[in-house]
């Protein structure tokens, strides 16, 4: 059966990852700032990891427009450690992404095609603009790696978005 997908507008209840350098990352329910949350499929994914080295670059962007960046996979803390250190990502980075989770943000699975890929069902890319009151504004969910909001052009709308007060879009 398949996954009920996120209702734009509608408030996301807080998820808890465990956060890589230690304590938790939350998103979801009431916050000072925005929050851009990226689900990505973890290490075995060199697209996710050209996404994420994009939005590393833009960070200050992110930020100088008010916006706290939250990333998550389902990889185990070792797999989200490596990627950490070999890439140098400077955002906050959540591991153990569970199935109960993915199925909250509406995102899709897949089960891996060999041993090689890794050892466990992940999460297909989902992008998600939380407000801070906890409302989506943004659900852009992927079942595979090749689609993805543009992340400057997504900034660029989310600016707007705040500057004008626009209600979240497709709600129904």
């Amino acid at each position: 059966m398949p996954t009920p997908k996120p209702i734009a507008g509608s408030i996301l209840a807080s998820l808890t990852f465990p956060q890589l350098g230690g304590g938790t990352l939350t998103v979801g329910g009431t916050r000072e700032n925005w929050t851009l949350l990226v689900v990505y499929r973890g290490k075995h994914c060199g697209r996710c990891k050209k996404y994420l080295n994009i939005l590393n670059g833009m960070r200050d962007e992110w930020a100088n427009a008010g916006f706290d960046i939250a990333v998550v996979s389902a990889d185990p803390v070792e797999k989200a450690a490596a990627d950490q250190a070999e890439f140098g990502w400077a955002f906050d980075i959540g591991y153990d992404l569970d199935e109960q989770q993915m199925a909250q943000l509406g995102v899709f699975m897949s089960d891996p095609l060999s041993s090689g890929e890794t050892d466990r069902r992940f999460a297909e890319p989902g992008v998600f603009v939380i407000r801070p009151d906890g409302s989506l504004v943004i659900a852009a969910i992927s079942n595979g790696p090749s689609a993805r909001p543009e992340l400057a052009e997504l900034l660029d709308g989310m600016i707007f978005t705040k500057q004008s007060d626009r209600p979240a879009r497709g709600t129904a």
